[in-house]
């Protein structure tokens, strides 16, 4: 070959691996968050039941703890349900909904049909659905409500311009209504929740029904996202009534996203771990935390904080989260840690008990795809009566796992060591 064919064949392999080598930066800096992560660990300053604690809590997540609420926990399918589409059916003012995952299936007509006729009664219906996690939903079901009235949008549908966004989904659960009534947990509208956990294609979860002025705060982290893909505000009476208390539990409603305050869901967890002082009960479907984070429940361990953590077994729709997760667990285990595996079905439970007194639930997952990437929502209950119920509900869920050694833990088989290298590479992405 002559030399200056040469040299033009080896200058163009150059200019295209630059220009791969370009392209692959480009997109991984799309999908790279925006705002600065915490890094460094929160000293303990204030334990769980000093009023400082709560008083900081709103302060720097956003809205304070308010009093006067009621909250119930529903276990699985055949509870959540039957409570979610009975305050649908009866609305009389607003419904707002937002949802990760919504697919077709019984369950999603089922909700398609109570959505829709209230609309047709003259109910304001707004629901928001990511556009990732609605992939699945068949479009007779969107026309059913679009026809009836439903207001309806998608969150960050791909598009070349924002390559970014397309990491970016609302993994939010809440459903508000009358703008007295919320939801919120770890559900999605999809045949996999039904049911009561009885076996692996019905998935054991938890969701949460609440009353009472924190539902007001509920209906704002709504609204955060519908006016990022409408540029509607709703307000008024028919969304934000006046709410008389409806019990005696503290609670607090609080958000994240990469857009703003990223860092909220991991600063609310390093907050907590931080001030616990006897217990934390952790029921975490993909439990995958970053070295800050694995470091402040290996200090908690070591001033005597017993902690117990409940994750899926082999049943689960990520191997690829359970392999990176396991990778985690030997400092956590040499420290005193309890990790136990859910036998029956895939554990989507996303709970947090703290010193049987603060109760944390929404759609947040331990990692850092929650903590970093995704738009997230969770209710912070302190109340110790509520904690009690929710300690019973984890022993019942601990009494069907199947507890890991250190020893065990040590001893897995090299390839299972292979498997969980390669998933930890993935791991700013899970």
């Amino acid at each position: 070959m002559p030399i200056q064919q040469s040299t033009k064949r080896t200058t163009g392999i150059i200019l295209l691996t630059m220009l791969a080598t370009l392209a692959v930066a480009l997109i991984a800096f799309n999908f790279k968050g925006n705002e600065a992560n915490v890094e460094r660990r929160i000293d303990r300053i204030h334990a769980l039941g000093d009023a400082g604690f709560m008083k900081e809590l709103g302060v720097m997540l956003g809205p304070p703890f308010v009093g006067g609420n009621r909250a119930q926990a529903l276990v699985n399918g055949d509870d959540i349900f039957p409570a979610m589409l009975a305050d649908i059916r009866s609305a009389k003012s607003s419904i707002t909904f937002e949802t990760y995952i919504y697919w077709s299936g019984a369950i999603g007509q089922q909700f398609a049909d109570a959505l829709a006729e209230r609309a047709k009664h003259g109910v304001k219906v707004h629901v928001l659905l990511d556009w990732v996690g609605s992939a699945k939903m068949e479009d007779e079901l969107l026309d059913e409500m679009l026809r009836a009235g439903v207001q309806i949008r998608r969150f960050h549908p791909p598009h070349w311009t924002h390559l970014g966004r397309m990491n970016n989904r609302t993994h939010r659960k809440l459903l508000v209504v009358d703008g007295r009534v919320g939801f919120t947990g770890g559900v999605g509208i999809a045949p996999p929740w039904t049911g009561h956990g009885q076996d692996p294609d019905h998935w054991r979860d938890t969701h949460f029904r609440i009353e009472g002025p924190v539902v007001a705060q509920m209906q704002s982290v709504f609204l955060d996202n519908w006016i990022k893909v409408s540029g509607e505000v709703l307000h008024g009476p028919l969304y934000f009534p006046d709410i008389p208390a409806r019990g005696d539990v503290w609670a607090q409603m609080f958000s994240s996203s990469p857009s703003g305050g990223s860092e909220n869901m991991q600063l609310m967890y390093l907050l907590s771990i931080a001030a616990a002082s006897r217990s934390i009960d952790l029921s975490a479907a993909y439990f995958v935390p970053d070295e800050l984070t694995l470091n402040a429940l290996v200090a908690a361990l070591k001033r005597g904080v017993k902690l117990r953590i409940i994750v899926p077994g082999e049943h689960i729709d990520s191997d690829a989260v359970r392999h990176a997760s396991r990778a985690k667990w030997g400092p956590l285990l040499a420290a005193g840690a309890v990790i136990a595996e859910y036998q029956p079905t895939m554990y989507h439970c996303k709970v947090m008990i703290v010193d049987r007194r603060m109760v944390s639930v929404g759609s947040t997952n331990f990692d850092n795809r929650s903590f970093s990437l995704n738009d997230e929502a969770t209710l912070n209950i302190m109340d110790a009566g509520f904690a009690a119920q929710q300690t019973e509900v984890f022993e019942q869920d601990l009494a069907q796992a199947r507890q890991i050694t250190l020893a065990q833990w040590q001893q897995r088989p090299w390839y299972e060591r292979l498997n969980e290298h390669a998933a930890s590479l993935m791991g700013s992405q899970l």
